[in-house]
């Protein structure tokens, strides 16, 4: 049973590094949960086996990482993952000492690209040569089940594994479905990461000031998430005066005025490759905000707040569409893309759009389940209108609604008056 203080969480995030007494995150026992996690949703599936090329999935399945951000385009690097067996992961030239003692991992093997950049006119006949490969693993562990899942897979690597008798299926769905429910361990470590995040964002704060770039500024968060055992940051979402509206505008070199609005998203992904994702508006000083940027700011905080109140387990997502906070007419054009959406090692299901969405067969439904994190979205900027607030905060679904995972502060005097 969790502290009744909201902040319980994130006031006991751990340290990154091993002490020699208290308490440790196990991360053997980690990484078994999250294998585990993949290979009951291969089951529920009937599936023999799954290849992995996105670079989160294969960290979540097996705790090893490579070149993370370039292998997210380029197909270098992936991992044959059985419903019973051992895993064995194909890695990038001379890569195969970076998962040396990982206990996930039986085998590493040099893998057989055939993307174009590295195959070019011999694609098809890697492909061909990749898909043997793989064929041949689904015989050996597959036990005569030939549904192999994919959560990358071209033309030409399709035709070719069609052309052992292997039916092809998708992986995204059960690896999303497997990183939705965290363990305590997973939960303790993204509490790092947003501390991390949370550093960052005050070192913005105090440095904002009239003459320093979106850039500038942008730069510290970046500095401060890599300084601290971080990864990278998704997006580059951070703008200031009119650039806050419309939202989704990317940091640029304009320069930051005194009286101005400035908001960001962080999309971080900090130590131990769990994403923070928080957002938050400031004012640029000297001076008080305006009562359109304080009215702007006070409707994007009860929004939030009004929302992350529904939250509990058995929740519906169109349910929670239906009883969300209304966004008044003058806002509703620029509102957020959704109301509410999961997070672990990055953006994750479940996405649950807003009631529009589900009006128009744009969104799907589903149920809130103990132990999912949530981000809880705000932006709130008139159409036409000069400038926008973005607010977001980052939660764990518990037995009795929700527990904060981002308590960094509001801005006071945005929400004076």
């Amino acid at each position: 049973m969790l502290n009744d203080d909201p902040n319980f969480l994130a006031r006991k995030t751990p340290a990154t590094g091993l002490r020699d007494h208290g308490h440790q995150i196990d991360m053997v026992a980690l990484r078994a949960y999250r294998l585990e996690r993949v290979r009951a949703e291969l089951r529920r599936r009937d599936l023999a086996a799954c290849v992995l090329y996105d670079p989160i999935n294969i960290r979540y399945a097996t705790g090893s990482r490579n070149m993370s951000v370039w292998t997210l385009h380029n197909a270098a690097r992936y991992c044959f993952l059985p419903t019973e067996g051992p895993i064995i992961l194909f890695d990038y030239h001379n890569s195969e000492h970076l998962s040396d003692g990982l206990e996930t991992i039986a085998e590493v093997r040099p893998t057989t690209t055939w993307f174009y950049y590295m195959a070019g006119s011999r694609m098809e006949e890697r492909a061909k040569r990749w898909a043997a490969e793989i064929a041949d693993l689904v015989e050996l562990h597959g036990g005569g089940n030939r549904r192999l899942a994919l959560d990358h897979c071209d033309p030409p690597g399709a035709a070719a594994l069609a052309e052992h008798g292997i039916e092809i299926h998708d992986a995204q769905g059960p690896l999303e479905m497997a990183r939705t429910i965290k363990s305590p361990d997973e939960v303790a470590l993204m509490g790092v990461s947003i501390a991390a995040c949370e550093a960052g964002m005050a070192r913005m704060r105090e440095e904002l000031k009239p003459g320093m770039t979106e850039n500038a500024l942008w730069a510290l968060l970046h500095e401060t998430n890599i300084r601290l055992g971080g990864e990278w940051i998704e997006t580059r979402l951070l703008t200031s005066g009119g650039r806050t509206n419309p939202w989704f505008q990317e940091s640029s070199d304009r320069i930051i005025r005194a009286g101005e609005l400035v908001s960001f998203d962080t999309d971080l992904i900090g130590p131990f490759g769990y994403c923070a994702d928080i957002s938050r508006t400031y004012v640029c000083g000297p001076g008080r905000p305006t009562e359109e940027q304080r009215s702007l700011y006070n409707l994007a905080y009860e929004q939030i707040h009004y929302n992350m109140e529904l939250l509990k387990p058995g929740l519906g997502f169109r349910e929670l569409a239906e009883t969300a906070w209304r966004i008044p007419n003058a806002y509703f054009a620029n509102r957020y893309s959704v109301v509410v959406h999961g997070v672990g090692m990055a953006d994750e299901y479940p996405h649950v759009g807003h009631l529009a969405e589900f009006t128009h067969g744009l969104a799907y439904d589903g149920v809130f389940e103990e132990n999912m994190t949530i981000c809880v979205e705000s932006y709130i900027g008139a159409e036409g209108g000069t400038e926008g607030v973005k607010l977001e905060q980052q939660v764990l679904i518990t037995d009795r609604g929700v527990q904060l995972l981002s308590p960094f502060p509001f801005e006071e005097e945005l929400l004076e008056g």
